[in-house]
């Protein structure tokens, strides 16, 4: 999946994660995709509820190794 900007949160644990999202996607123009690698497994509930909540697209979440990798589409 294409996207503009990447997020590393490794090794950080909600709500860390998310906080770091949220700044990022202040930053991104409407319609841009922001790509979060974590290694929290709450994360994967994490972004669900953030999205629900800010308007935000969850366009996918997936699992590779100890990684749970996000994508977000800025509203």
């Amino acid at each position: 999946m294409q996207f503009q900007k990447e997020l590393d949160t490794r090794g950080l644990n909600c709500p860390l994660p998310i906080l770091k999202a949220k700044k990022a996607l202040a930053e991104m123009a409407a319609g841009q995709v922001l790509k979060v690698v974590a290694t929290d497994p709450g994360s994967m509930r994490d972004f669900q509820a953030f999205a629900r909540q800010t308007g935000n697209e969850l366009l996918e979440q997936s699992t590779a190794a100890d990684e749970f990798i996000h994508y977000l589409k800025r509203r």
